[in-house]
């Protein structure tokens, strides 16, 4: 995963992830990566993560942390399955952060979620657009994420079959 210097439109918003291979596993075997630079963010997320049984969870204050983790993972061929990450932090926002996800050959075709305050039009096309599978307006609930999280392994389970 390499940054890059896209300069793009920032918002508040979290990225959802896991891969092809995770299909059909128990929550709790799912590497789960919360990158937000703001802790309450990180911990919102992490007590529903734990909520729904996912209990690995890695967290992460900015994008370039973010990718330094996805590359140290991806390294010890341990990748993420779920990632969360901000759209509007320092460093890489989480647009990029995104791009250079779709970029990585290990991550190219994990499915995103963009979980966000942002409601309009333009910013859910604007997050579709660059490679997000779904979306989701803030405040995210138990039942919001686990209907996001089964629908996109239906669909994987589907692609996969």
């Amino acid at each position: 995963l390499q940054p890059g210097s896209n300069n793009l439109r920032r918002s508040t918003a979290s990225l959802i992830l896991f891969t092809e291979e995770d299909v059909g596993q128990s929550q709790q075997n799912f590497r789960v990566l919360v990158v937000d630079d703001f802790e309450m963010g990180r911990q919102i997320l992490k007590a529903a993560l734990g909520e729904l049984g996912f209990n690995n969870i890695s967290e992460a204050e900015d994008g370039k942390i973010a990718v330094d983790v996805l590359n140290t993972a991806t390294a010890e061929k341990a990748p993420f399955s779920l990632i969360f990450c901000d759209w509007n932090m320092p460093e890489l926002n989480g647009l990029q952060v995104l791009q250079i996800v779709r970029a990585d050959e290990v991550y190219s075709k994990t499915p995103f979620v963009m979980v966000t305050a942002e409601s309009d039009q333009e910013s859910i096309v604007m997050a579709l657009s660059s490679g997000a599978t779904d979306y989701i307006v803030k405040p995210i609930t138990h039942d919001v994420l686990k209907t996001k999280i089964d629908r996109i392994a239906a669909k994987m389970a589907k692609r996969s079959a």
